[in-house]
């Protein structure tokens, strides 16, 4: 079901031709025609696509108190316990990043600095169809709460023609959302992008979604923020005779059932682990509910990689710069060194990936395609604006004028040289 590599062939498929966004372009056809209806028709445009692709127009855009109250009675305390005891340790990571505005004085006449401000109003996008994901609640919006965000409107769509899931409101109260809107889509993008007779438009936007939300949120970009453009889930194995093979692929097939376009792949050292992950990832996915999504996932996009060392498993996970890296060795801990490129780390034999989905702290929102490279997971940093600042006296600005000058000459830009000397001669 899983197909072996060697490493060449492993690159030439999952490397070289796989990286950045992978959206293609009939995503973004639609998705230009429905934003551009919103921008210019508002509310008339949004009820038109609701309908059109839900089937359905709800009667209230808004998530109303009552509604809120329902939620909580319909959702059973087992779980609230659990989405509480996960967003106590999403909030305890998170505030660590937290960072003050400073300023730097180097003498009396020169002051520099930078302010660090939050963005004023965020829109999370939820998906609420077939599956919901209430960890994406509060993975995308404990950070901006944390970071002082004044305002986070999130959107995910009603079901049965009127209320959302009770799961997803009762996961933004507990985050501490400001107001919930009962739509999704490409029309739902929009709607935040460039806002409506009902909905408010924000600086930013940010929260997963299928193909048709990534294209829509590249072509808002620009005119607000967003975090990234999500690709496929991935996760790779870094692996040798010290892991357990019954491990290894519950770890693949629990990336594997997300989608069938999803990669799991494993590096390792060990014939012996190939062999028996493979016979176990087959045993396995017999019992998956998602056993068809999964098996075409690890079919297509799968992949059990034999390694000449560790060196050369590392090297080809730093290569493939996967969302989620788990090193499954003894002393795991003692390899962190090795990663130059991974989303997030999963250390050790009982570090699953699913630990950093739902519990243990660190965002999962993640960069894939190759993007680690170059990218970071959703953070607080994500929520904030950073503005520098300088201050010069006349006698500061006097002893800096003379290099100013010349570099301006150099450039040809003549009036900023200008704007120097008439300081410095008046």
């Amino acid at each position: 079901m899983i197909p072996t590599y060697k490493p060449a062939d492993f690159q030439k498929k999952f490397i070289e031709n796989v990286k950045g966004n992978q959206t293609e372009d009939q995503y973004y056809e639609v998705a230009k025609e429905v934003i551009q209806a919103i921008r210019q028709e508002g509310d008339q445009a949004l009820k038109r696509y609701v309908e059109k692709f839900d089937q359905f127009v709800p009667e209230n855009w808004a998530v109303s108190e009552e509604e809120k109250k329902q939620a909580w009675e319909k959702v059973d305390q087992k779980t609230i316990d659990a989405l509480q005891r996960a967003a106590k340790n999403i909030r305890s990571f998170h505030e660590k990043q937290l960072q003050s505005s400073r300023m730097m004085q180097s003498d009396d006449n020169i002051i520099s600095g930078q302010l660090y401000r939050p963005i004023e109003r965020v829109g999370i996008y939820v998906p609420g169809g077939t599956a919901c994901y209430p960890s994406s609640v509060l993975m995308n919006a404990i950070p901006a709460v944390l970071a002082g965000v004044e305002e986070i409107i999130m959107v995910t769509p009603a079901r049965n023609g009127e209320m959302i899931a009770p799961i997803l409101s009762v996961a933004a109260d507990i985050a501490g959302v400001s107001k919930v809107y009962k739509i999704g889509g490409i029309q739902a993008v929009a709607a935040l992008a460039y806002g409506t007779e009902s909905i408010p438009s924000v600086d930013k936007i940010v929260g997963p979604g299928n193909a048709y939300v990534a294209a829509a949120k590249a072509l808002v970009y620009g005119d607000v923020g967003i975090d990234m453009i999500a690709g496929p889930s991935e996760v790779a194995i870094i692996a040798d005779d010290s892991a357990d093979p019954s491990f290894v692929a519950a770890d693949l097939i629990a990336q594997a059932e997300h989608d069938t376009v999803a990669r799991a792949c494993l590096f390792t050292t060990s014939e012996q682990l190939i062999e028996a992950t493979a016979l176990e990832v087959k045993q396995q996915c017999d019992i998956l509910p998602r056993k068809e999504i999964a098996e075409a996932a690890l079919t297509n996009q799968g992949a059990l990689v034999l390694c000449e060392d560790l060196d050369e498993a590392f090297e080809l996970s730093n290569q493939f710069a996967p969302e989620h890296l788990e090193i499954h060795l003894d002393d795991a801990l003692s390899y962190l060194g090795k990663v130059k490129n991974a989303g997030s780390v999963f250390l050790g034999h009982f570090t699953p990936e699913p630990l950093g989905d739902y519990y243990a702290g660190p965002n999962h929102v993640l960069p894939t395609s190759g993007t680690a490279r170059f990218s970071s997971g959703l953070s607080v940093d994500d929520f904030i604006k950073k503005t520098t600042f300088i201050y010069y006296t006349k006698d500061a600005l006097k002893q800096a004028s003379e290099d100013i000058i010349t570099i301006a000459n150099e450039e040809a830009l003549i009036g900023h040289a200008r704007a120097v000397e008439k300081r410095i001669n008046k």
